[in-house]
């Protein structure tokens, strides 16, 4: 397995091309499974994680805390901290859906302490309030970046004219810059980074890391017909993705997949690798799993192929 890595721009930090989220860490992988994803991401080149404070408090019972605690188990055993690059995330648990600078401040520190680690590498606002004055946002990750608890900032979920306005104010007031985007992109959601998004990271220079890169797991081929939804832990998600259009790409992507001899998902990550993102965040709940997704590294998909599978999400675009 190749463990080509790619530069972030702006930083020091090289990452592997696939970006591994946790946010099924504490929902449908307990923390033996996580771990053992975790080796074999590692073992299979990998070196960067995603998670985020609320990562999964969607579950019933659960504290939004279990991924990053998880996380922190693991590296605590492994003594590998130096080797990983790792993002989490603030301002989108549902306790705490703030952009507040005072609840920033406490909550890096809540973070470090169930990660088990001094700093993170990248720290994302994760969802704006549209509320909090983007100067205040901006100064304090400026002053976490000088504190050392974080390398880098990132950003998810703002809107174009807020991030603009983050990104100005930066430059006018010399704070570090925001040196990634989390957006949603895969397939069969292309329009809203393509037409909005795609300019600033260009213009910026911000690595892209998207996340549903799978559309929920859409794209990986599996939900083929009505009968495939019942039962699935996703299926809600699924489900807007499930017409004739969403089925046409799928049906490309299994047929490019026979011809690498890879999963449909392998395939989808690859086309998102070909075109520019720095590392598609994928999540896995076995290493079984994990490999089938990896496998995007080695896949360098012809112009034909490409231009096949542009064709059939063209309607997503």
């Amino acid at each position: 397995m190749t463990s080509a890595r790619v530069r972030i721009p702006g930083t020091d930090l090289s990452v592997y091309p696939i970006n591994l989220g946790t946010n099924t860490f504490g929902w449908t992988s307990d923390e033996a499974s996580a771990h053992a994803v975790l080796d074999a991401f590692v073992a299979a080149g990998g070196n960067f994680l995603d998670t985020a404070e609320s990562y999964p408090a969607w579950v019933p019972g659960n504290t939004g805390t279990e991924s990053e605690t998880i996380i922190g188990t693991w590296l605590a055993a492994r003594g590998n901290r130096d080797q990983i690059v790792l993002a989490t995330k603030v301002g989108d648990h549902p306790n705490h859906k703030t952009q507040d600078p005072e609840y920033i401040s406490g909550a890096i520190d809540a973070s470090l302490q169930r990660l088990q680690t001094d700093y993170v590498d990248l720290y994302y606002a994760h969802r704006d309030d549209e509320v909090t004055p983007i100067e205040q946002i901006a100064r304090v990750f400026d002053e976490l970046v000088t504190a050392g608890k974080i390398r880098h900032i990132a950003v998810s979920n703002y809107s174009v004219e807020r991030l603009n306005a983050w990104l100005e104010v930066a430059e006018a007031e010399n704070l570090a810059k925001p040196v990634a985007l989390q957006p949603q992109y895969n397939l069969v959601f292309r329009q809203e980074f393509e037409t909005n998004y795609r300019p600033i990271a260009e213009q910026h220079g911000l690595a892209v890391f998207p996340y549903f890169a799978l559309a929920a797991g859409f794209l990986t081929g599996k939900y083929r017909t009505e009968a495939d939804l019942e039962g699935a832990d996703r299926a809600g998600m699924v489900q807007g993705y499930f017409n004739e259009q969403g089925l046409e790409v799928v049906s490309e992507l299994v047929a490019v997949a026979e011809t690498h001899a890879v999963q449909p998902a392998a395939i989808a990550l690859a086309w998102q690798l070909a075109h520019g993102i720095t590392a598609p965040i994928v999540s896995a709940r076995t290493p079984e799993q994990l490999a089938e997704l990896v496998a995007a590294v080695e896949v360098e998909l012809s112009d034909d192929e490409l231009s096949r599978l542009d064709a059939a999400s063209a309607p997503f675009a």
